[in-house]
């Protein structure tokens, strides 16, 4: 028996876990001091109402013989793929039904996808990134490399065709920085893989807070992004299915062998997402979800612009919070991330998430969210404003 040696190349601890260790420290040895977490990107709000109505029509349904239902399709049933491709085309973007498949969410995906491809690929990752792309490759012993997202290029770094590489990530809008490619900087990279011949890993979790319609909301509505991309989204930050676990991946017949062996892959190694589920997320899609969703990514908005207005005030640079829940600033008084991470816990009892955690060019940098509640946004920015004002 041998082990995968190359988990003893992760980083020892994954970053939202110390961040939790050091806030329950805190906590303990301030008991009466309220801390206001603006950390993780975890929602708050509830479940819309024609969400939990679905739910409860498909628990019922599950608790009477002629309605109940065993296993069913690994890639989904029809009737959420079928409101998944409806979702598409409302954004211009033609789908076939065996393009989509249902998940539990991106997370997921975003690792097992790696099942598809060669342990001797060439990763390219942006540098900040979400963790999850950079450990599931190097649990797998894959080289990765990096492109260098900075303030100079608004951390949307382009095309490099000195770089060959295999397997590229990209994050739009982004996490951490909240950053958004238009589609002239996408089809570049739409371009460039087809030219060397890579798959596009494209996170669109975040999609739905895209509020202008000149920006790309799915890579596919750039041109040829068929032949080189696989899409992957979420109803977590859409919808509040965080602890719900539903999403998609969208992996097109253009990109040849990858579509059956996706297929493959998931009728092999996975059973699907509860038909309960599923049943909640189809009601994601109708006129009266998709009206309630959009209540509830207004108010994160709205707390988005609390954040960044505070900012301004504070002259404090910052991206992000207009198309993104996220909002990345650079850290007051030339403060290395996590040094302003133990100041502002300290000092305003905020938490927040260290920049070096998603990369070296994070360093100097951290994250805020907007999926607080409105009271404590507000009083989280009260504080901070009385600290750098």
């Amino acid at each position: 028996m041998h082990l995968n040696t190359n988990y003893e190349n992760l980083e020892q601890s994954y970053l939202f876990s110390t961040v939790a260790k050091k806030v329950n420290e805190f906590i303990s040895k301030n008991p009466d001091k309220k801390v206001i977490r603006l950390g993780i990107g975890d929602v708050t709000l509830p479940l819309c109402k024609a969400v939990v109505d679905a739910l409860h029509k498909a628990v019922d349904e599950m608790g009477v013989q002629a309605t109940f239902r065993g296993y069913g399709p690994e890639q989904g049933y029809d009737f959420l793929r079928e409101a998944v491709q409806k979702y598409y085309k409302s954004h211009n973007v033609e789908l076939d039904l065996d393009e989509i498949f249902i998940s539990d969410g991106a997370k997921s995906d975003l690792g097992n996808i790696l099942d598809l491809f060669a342990q001797d690929n060439t990763v390219l990752v942006p540098d900040p990134v979400y963790p999850v792309y950079v450990d599931t490759n190097i649990m797998a012993g894959r080289k990765v490399i990096y492109a260098d997202a900075n303030g100079e290029n608004c951390f949307l770094p382009g095309v490099n065709k000195e770089i060959k590489a295999d397997l590229i990530y990209i994050c739009s809008p982004n996490n951490p920085t909240g950053a958004v490619y238009n589609k002239e900087q996408l089809k570049e990279w739409v371009d460039y893989a087809r030219e060397c011949g890579a798959v596009i890993l494209f996170d669109s979790a975040y999609e739905c807070f895209i509020s202008d319609e000149n920006l790309p909301r799915s890579i596919y509505e750039i041109e040829g992004a068929k032949e080189c991309a696989i899409e992957f989204c979420s109803l977590s930050k859409m919808a509040g299915f965080t602890g719900t676990r539903c999403g998609y991946t969208i992996v097109p017949k253009a990109l040849g062998k990858l579509n059956k062996m996706w297929l493959r892959r998931q009728t092999t190694k996975f059973n699907g997402v509860p038909y309960i589920v599923q049943r909640a997320a189809e009601a994601v899609f109708t006129d009266e979800g998709q009206k309630e969703i959009k209540e509830n990514i207004g108010y994160y908005k709205e707390n988005a612009k609390v954040i960044s207005e505070t900012l301004k005030r504070c002259n404090i640079w910052h991206v992000g919070g207009k198309h993104s829940p996220y909002i990345w600033l650079r850290c007051p008084n030339n403060m290395k991330s996590w040094e302003f991470f133990d100041y502002l816990l300290e000092n305003a009892q905020v938490v927040g998430t260290p920049g070096s955690g998603f990369g070296r060019n994070g360093e100097g940098y951290f994250r805020l969210t907007s999926f607080g509640s409105r009271e404590n946004t507000i009083e989280a920015m009260k504080r901070f404003e009385k600290l750098f004002k």
